[in-house]
């Protein structure tokens, strides 16, 4: 029987939330995606086209039979970090850390609540992801950020943008013109890439074209959520890398020359007051700022100059 989708989102978001206790859930998120991309990778692993790989003792049974060890979010980092290790994942799975004692208790208090959290993973059954068409673990994976989005204040738009923009965006810059699966879509400013996987959907679903993706983050556990989100959304290819887009852009043609890209969709960090920190924007070695150089407190020009040479 086919999992109905709106009950799975909703009863894991209301139990994940109710052992958050007072962690901030811009933190918290870091603990409670990374435990279901692990499900995911371990469940997935006993298929034939899997790729994944999940050395001995490293799985998620193995994760819950830790339950009630006393060293239970040490034993968690290690199983983690034996996944990241094995599948290139280093600095992308293993970004938080389950004995922080700071965040998630001491003694019987942490094994309490990462005991409890194990156990609500437990219950999913991710091997078969798809009902009706639908990929069950990345609209998952999206229903989660969404939610700790909506909690996290002022800093929900470091790493997610809702779906209704980023369809609404990938419409406006005719991502369905789209030709062929050579051609480019790039994000400076990613967050988890959702702009990015909404964009690819449509391009999907107009011409059955899979683009190839490139994003750029600043924060490291962002960065680390995106390509997770990519991996989820099989798109395991895409470029995601991590460092700041106006100081140090990746992603180049030649020492002194920014690769352009065919499609470019972006949420940047408005009014951001330090844009310029790292840098003269007088000998830019781009040339971005020959138009005009931005208010020194107000980066918006600087990104629109960013985004105009890479395409």
């Amino acid at each position: 029987m086919a999992i109905k989708k709106s009950d799975l989102y909703s009863s894991l978001w209301q139990s994940c939330d109710e052992l958050r206790g007072g962690m901030d859930a811009s933190q918290y998120k870091d603990y409670i995606l990374v435990l279901l991309f692990v499900k995911y990778v371990s469940d997935k692993h006993s298929q034939k086209d899997s790729v994944f790989t999940v050395p001995k003792g490293a799985s998620f049974t193995d994760m819950v039979n830790l339950k009630g060890n006393k060293e239970i979010g040490d034993k968690i980092n290690k199983i983690i970090g034996s996944i990241a290790k094995a599948n290139d994942l280093d600095g992308i799975v293993n970004v938080a850390d389950f004995n922080d004692e700071a965040k998630l208790g001491k003694g019987k208090d942490m094994v309490d609540k990462l005991t409890a959290l194990i156990g609500i993973f437990e219950s999913l059954d991710f091997k078969a992801n798809r009902a009706d068409g639908d990929d069950l673990l990345g609209d998952a994976y999206e229903y989660l950020m969404r939610h700790f989005a909506s909690q996290s204040g002022k800093s929900k738009g470091q790493f997610y943008t809702p779906a209704e923009v980023s369809r609404i965006m990938a419409k406006v810059i005719n991502i369905n013109k789209a030709t062929k699966a050579e051609q480019t879509i790039y994000d400076p400013t990613c967050g988890s890439g959702s702009l990015l996987l909404k964009a690819q959907a449509e391009a999907l679903a107009a011409k059955n074209i899979e683009l190839t993706i490139y994003g750029q983050e600043m924060d490291v556990a962002t960065r680390a959520m995106a390509k997770m989100n990519m991996i989820l959304h099989n798109c395991p290819s895409a470029e995601i890398v991590q460092g700041n887009t106006i100081t140090n852009p990746h992603f180049l043609s030649g020492e002194r020359q920014l690769k352009t890209f065919d499609f470019i969709v972006a949420n940047p960090p408005f009014s951001t007051k330090s844009w310029a920190s790292g840098i003269n924007p007088n000998n830019d070695l781009y040339n971005r700022f020959e138009y005009g150089i931005p208010p020194a407190k107000n980066g918006d020009y600087a990104f629109l100059l960013h985004f105009y040479l890479r395409l």
